[in-house]
């Protein structure tokens, strides 16, 4: 894993970044013909203070057949125009008083000084800067790195701990030549986001949001219905163990996925066994309702041996994820041997990948693969491990750095993590992508069998996710796990084998481990 960075410092430019401005003018001067002048050389030597602004016009009008005084009367009501980014500016000075005085902001703009003078006066808050460098008190301009180097050596800023924020990305890419993150400005949405996910605590900010969101952890359908369910809730409370986080409706034997009444689907939508096993195994039920339970679902398996979806047989339905999470109660309890050709078949869902395009009733291949995990996770079963592990490596390895949602992503390094795999890439890409409050978006978790009707949450990202980067971070300097021998899934039926309960992961939620990580944020 790279070393943690921690940005101590922020230069900004100003114009069309901390300002904006109209190059339309009443003036015969169209705006193409404005931008045009701004990246001559004649102007290139106003803005490093070569010439003055009489000099400047006059040779403008000389090149572009323009009358000086037109030239003049342009640039006024351009200057006219300016107007500050209030919403950047006001983040800016937020993000400064969090650091409790560890960063400082600096502006570095190409300007000329009568120019910048007329700047001063606009109502903005000039108090948030360290120092401004213009390319007129400089002698030089951006993108030539000349001026960077001034800018570094008069503050003395560390450039691999230094964010810097252009519109243009020639600007942007001279700055990064030297070391600094840049950010080429394109919204001041997307802008505000990347700085809070380089500045923030990626993991205490996906708490909070959890924290602020409590009980209204809602699920949504890709057509924007909400709807009340308990899988995500129970997903929720097995990683935090927090019940005042999420709205549950605890069953006293079997599970339904729904809360109340169904929606898009029948009226009498019956209780499945996927989310029963969740929640026997997430909530500590008495073992005689486990056993009653276990055993009325040995009654939902057809005759190939699978196991089946939901607790009527009305409704011959079956999905490896569902196989899975069946497994997991079933070996959790000492009696895994009961469902030997679900395994199997399971085995053969991950040794020929058909898992790849999702399955009937969830939408990425990381469910199925992370689902995996957890059995092996929630069981601690010796032969149980020999039997999947070696060959769940392989497929997961197959997946790193594919194409995937925040949760799709934070599943494949949980995955990683427990399987002691290096995963730089996907945490790379699952960094920034938190949003600004924190959460992240909609994590496609499950579909309606029937109609594709694709269900997701932000919760359960979030959720994930300080968990994905503390076990990458914890699992990455381990030494890799040698290989293992061939099995036979024969000794899967020895009893002698043991079977222990584990909550997955619990322990990075009580290990005090959460802040250190966070510091990877600063990719």
């Amino acid at each position: 894993m790279s070393s943690p960075t921690k940005y101590t410092s922020l230069i900004f430019d100003i114009g069309d970044v901390l300002f904006s401005w109209s190059s339309k003018t009443k003036t015969t001067i169209s705006p193409k013909l404005l931008r045009q002048i701004l990246s001559s050389p004649t102007w290139f030597d106003y803005e490093r203070g070569r010439i003055s602004q009489d000099v400047c016009y006059s040779r403008v009008g000389h090149e572009f057949t323009l009358d000086p005084s037109e030239v003049g009367r342009a640039f006024e009501q351009a200057r006219e125009s300016l107007q500050a980014n209030d919403e950047l500016i006001s983040v800016i000075r937020e993000l400064k008083q969090q650091s409790n005085g560890q960063l400082r902001i600096f502006a570095m703009s190409n300007i000329s000084q009568p120019d910048y003078e007329v700047l001063r006066t606009k109502d903005a808050d000039w108090s948030i800067f360290d120092e401004v460098f213009t390319s007129a008190s400089a002698g030089e301009r951006k993108p030539n790195l000349g001026f960077y180097r001034l800018v570094l050596s008069k503050t003395g800023v560390d450039p691999r701990c230094t964010i810097f924020v252009d519109d243009k990305l020639e600007n942007v890419l001279s700055a990064r030549s030297l070391g600094m993150k840049g950010i080429v400005f394109d919204d001041v949405c997307k802008v505000i986001r990347a700085l809070r996910n380089l500045l923030g605590d990626p993991v205490t900010r996906g708490q909070n949001y959890l924290k602020q969101n409590a009980k209204h952890h809602d699920s949504v359908t890709n057509g924007g219905v909400v709807l009340r369910e308990n899988f995500a809730q129970l997903l929720i409370l097995e990683a935090t163990e927090d019940k005042n986080l999420v709205h549950l409706e605890e069953q006293p034997r079997t599970w339904n996925f729904f809360q109340g009444k169904p929606l898009l689907t029948t009226e009498d939508f019956p209780f499945d066994l996927d989310t029963t096993s969740l929640g026997l195994t997430v909530l500590k039920c008495p073992e005689d309702v486990a056993t009653s339970v276990m055993d009325e679902m040995l009654e939902y398996v057809d005759d190939d041996g699978i196991i089946q979806t939901y607790f009527d047989h009305r409704r011959p339905r079956f999905d490896p994820v569902v196989c899975v999470n069946s497994l997991t109660l079933f070996y959790s309890y000492g009696r895994g041997s009961q469902l030997r050709r679900t395994l199997h078949w399971v085995r053969e869902v991950l040794l020929h990948r058909a898992y790849l395009d999702g399955t009937r009733y969830y939408a990425t291949p990381e469910c199925f693969l992370y689902f995996l995990s957890r059995l092996l996770q929630t069981t601690n079963n010796s032969t149980l491990s020999e039997y999947l592990k070696p060959l769940l490596r392989e497929r997961i390895q197959e997946r790193i750095g594919a194409e995937g949602d925040a949760l799709a992503l934070a599943m494949r390094l949980l995955t990683c993590a427990y399987l002691n795999i290096r995963n730089e890439v996907d945490l790379r890409t699952l960094l920034p992508l938190q949003c600004e409050d924190g959460g992240w978006e909609n994590g496609w978790i499950y579909k309606y069998g029937s109609s594709g009707i694709t269900i997701g949450n932000r919760a359960p990202s979030p959720t994930t996710f300080p968990l994905s980067i503390t076990t990458n971070s914890r699992f990455l300097h381990r030494k890799s796990e040698s290989s293992v021998s061939d099995f036979s899934p024969s000794s899967l039926l020895d009893p002698s084998h043991s079977t222990v309960r584990r909550r997955p992961f619990r322990w990075l939620w009580e290990s005090g481990k959460l802040g250190k990580v966070a510091v990877e944020a600063g990719f």
